[in-house]
């Protein structure tokens, strides 16, 4: 999950592992990119200091990392920033516990 807001990182950590979800948690595009590792899914907010989620985004999908990408963000246009970086999906904040675990439910690949 990359999000700068710790108060959501935490929320969320919490709300993931309590359905089972291991949560590795990054505040920003370029400390997401360090931590990359194949992940099941990313959950990203697009709105980062030190690197954006677009910048993140083109970066993982260079180094030819196909994880799903659902993105989390505040802004009217959800949808389309989607879109523009080609997420597999997204969630307006603020959204509902029951949408967010459907999110990762849907997206989230199977370890293999």
């Amino acid at each position: 999950m990359v999000d700068d807001d710790p108060s959501i990182v935490a929320v969320i950590s919490d709300i993931l592992a309590a359905e089972g979800h291991e949560v590795v948690a990054a505040e920003n595009g370029q400390e997401a990119l360090a931590k990359a590792n194949g992940e099941a899914l990313v959950l990203l907010d697009m709105r980062m200091p030190v690197l954006d989620g677009w910048g993140f985004a083109r970066r993982f999908r260079a180094s030819g990392k196909r994880s799903p990408i659902v993105v989390m963000t505040a802004a009217e246009n959800a949808s389309r920033w989607a879109a523009e970086i080609g997420a597999d999906g997204y969630l307006a904040k603020p959204f509902e516990i029951d949408a967010l675990i459907a999110a990762v439910e849907r997206h989230a690949t199977k370890p293999h």
